[in-house]
């Protein structure tokens, strides 16, 4: 098994950094022709979230049976509609800000995928304590939105998740030595990366939330 995970861990982050570059790439791309990205975003957005929970369930649910080249497809095509998506950050935030959270998001991902490549701690467990965790803080964000709109009650939120990504981080790395004997080689890295590409990302908007600087 040690040997396996020393071939995929490269793998896992070479993946990883593949998907963050197509999506900040594209997401960048997309802003500098503002009048595409709010036309895509508008007639889009729907598709575009309707996608990314198909993907987000195959990946999760069906990554057994599913065969290595459509989990790449399906890793690439999530982050390419996560790269439209993410013109909007472009276009609202200024861009050293922007780029201060990656460096920091980066940081805590870094840390904490040591630890959880390190830990002898079972985190098995962790994993329903975030799962569900994550989906109140999601019910709860969307009645906020829609109903008691509250600024303080929706930095509340966004902590909670940070705390939440933050784990999973730690925890998605223990993951892919769990699965290390369920799934092959190159398999198991695409997933692996898939579960981190989500970490990162909700980390880094949420970190952006609180502490980033919108344009003037």
């Amino acid at each position: 098994m040690e040997e396996k995970l020393i071939n995929v861990y490269p793998k896992m982050f070479t993946w990883l950094f593949v998907g963050l570059l197509i999506t900040f790439v594209s997401g960048y791309g997309l802003s500098l022709v503002p009048m595409l990205a709010m036309k895509l975003l508008s007639f889009g957005a729907i598709p575009i979230l309707i996608i990314e929970l198909v993907i987000a369930v195959l990946m999760s649910f069906r990554i057994r049976k599913m065969n290595k080249m459509t989990a790449i497809i399906c890793y690439l095509l999530f982050s390419i509609t996560t790269g439209v998506t993410f013109s909007v950050l472009f276009l609202q935030y200024d861009m050293f800000s922007l780029m201060s959270i990656f460096l920091i998001t980066s940081i805590i991902f870094a840390a904490l995928a040591l630890y959880g490549y390190t830990t002898k701690k079972d985190l098995s467990k962790l994993g329903v304590i975030l799962l569900i965790t994550l989906v109140v803080t999601m019910i709860s964000s969307l009645i906020n939105y829609f109903i008691f709109k509250s600024s303080s009650f929706n930095v509340l939120i966004s902590i909670i998740s940070i705390l939440v990504f933050t784990l999973y981080i730690a925890y998605d790395m223990k993951v892919v030595k769990m699965l290390s004997n369920e799934l092959e080689e190159d398999k198991l890295a695409v997933f692996g990366a898939f579960n981190l590409y989500l970490d990162f990302i909700n980390l880094f908007v949420r970190l952006l939330e609180i502490f980033g600087k919108e344009k003037d």
